[in-house]
């Protein structure tokens, strides 16, 4: 065989959403720190995203993270999460994925009854608490960046839909968080295709007519996801769905957007600290949630809160995928029949230059 590329992967999902974790093959990325190796595949050369995340060697369901040696020294190892639009900086569902790959493959000693460890992250350190049992993770639960609102109730025009009321608030990326009721469209597997025809036009419009910024960290500076929201009569169990470009559902809770979404909650007075409640995916599926503390973020900034969200993740096998030196997809492709209605933003990313 003529490989000119062998990239190594441990295949994992978080509660259904799946995270891929790349151990070896993938090269060097330039960058003294996670942000600026997340800089550099997103403004320099983000071959590898697309070598590992679009067909024919990924899906539509691609999530890729490459794995590092940490640059933070109290930190166990360091990863960017590689998806279809581009490369993030903080995933829940993926750091949990991660951590399993971590402990369950040796890569780091398994500890029982738990393991503590920290994952270095464009977003900052993420702390990790595995619960651990016969040589399997049962729990991982992270303590996420600090979340913070960075507007309530803003009104956008979405040509495609009229006014759309959004919070935008952070929990590791920005998340204009849509109240599903308002739309009339229930979360749930039948509506998994409308809710990403709503996410696409509401992602454009909230980019195009709001600017955001992380105060500490101004590299993380546009919204990311749009996440739909839905409560119902148990006051302990919030339902979202998180679309993701350039058009598929979450299969997961979504670390990142409840993390986000609690701290607009608790905002409104809707959550309090020390509340734990269960985060519900589109495919039922749940995290367990609960508001740990308040911080600041920036200077005089105020109402940054703390949370720790814990699900579970499986490996479910390994993977290896090459490049011959003659296939003319070394750069992949997307198609919109199962890429989604966003598909033809990304063409300028699929060049076949570096």
């Amino acid at each position: 065989m003529r490989w000119s590329k062998l990239v190594t992967m441990i295949d994992l999902h978080a509660e259904g959403e799946i995270g891929r974790v790349a151990t070896a093959g993938f090269g060097t990325v330039p960058g003294d720190s996670m942000m600026e190796k997340m800089r550099y595949i997103n403004e320099m050369d983000d071959t590898i995203r697309r070598f590992t995340v679009f067909e024919p060697r990924g899906a539509a369901t691609s999530t890729v993270n490459l794995l590092f040696p940490p640059i933070r020294p109290e930190a166990a190892a360091g990863f960017i999460v590689l998806q279809a639009d581009k490369a993030h900086a903080m995933s829940g569902s993926n750091a949990m994925c991660v951590a399993t790959a971590l402990l369950e493959t040796g890569y780091i000693p398994m500890r029982e009854p738990y393991t503590r460890l920290k994952l270095d992250t464009p977003a900052g350190l993420v702390s990790v608490t595995a619960e651990c049992r016969g040589g399997r993770c049962e729990r991982i639960a992270l303590d996420m960046p600090p979340s913070f609102v960075h507007d309530l109730e803003v009104r956008l025009s979405v040509p495609e839909i009229g006014t759309v009321i959004v919070d935008i608030a952070y929990g590791g990326v920005f998340y204009a968080l849509v109240d599903a009721a308002a739309l009339g469209i229930p979360i749930n597997r039948t509506n998994a295709r409308r809710l990403v025809e709503l996410a696409s036009p509401i992602k454009r419009a909230v980019n195009q007519q709001v600017r955001v910024r992380h105060p500490d960290l101004p590299e993380i500076n546009h919204v990311s996801y749009v996440m739909f929201c839905e409560r119902g009569s148990d006051p302990s169990l919030i339902r979202g769905c998180t679309v993701i470009p350039p058009g598929r559902c979450d299969r997961s809770p979504c670390g990142t957007g409840t993390a986000a979404r609690l701290a607009a909650m608790y905002a409104r007075g809707e959550v309090r600290l020390g509340d734990e409640l269960r985060a519900q995916s589109i495919i039922d599926t749940e995290f367990q949630v609960e508001l740990t503390g308040q911080t600041c973020i920036g200077c005089g900034s105020e109402g940054a809160v703390l949370s720790r969200i814990s699900g579970r993740a499986w490996i479910f096998g390994m993977y290896q995928c090459a490049l011959d030196p003659t296939d003319p997809f070394a750069f992949g492709f997307a198609l919109s029949d199962t890429w989604g209605p966003d598909v033809d933003e990304m063409r300028a990313s699929l060049s076949t230059s570096g």
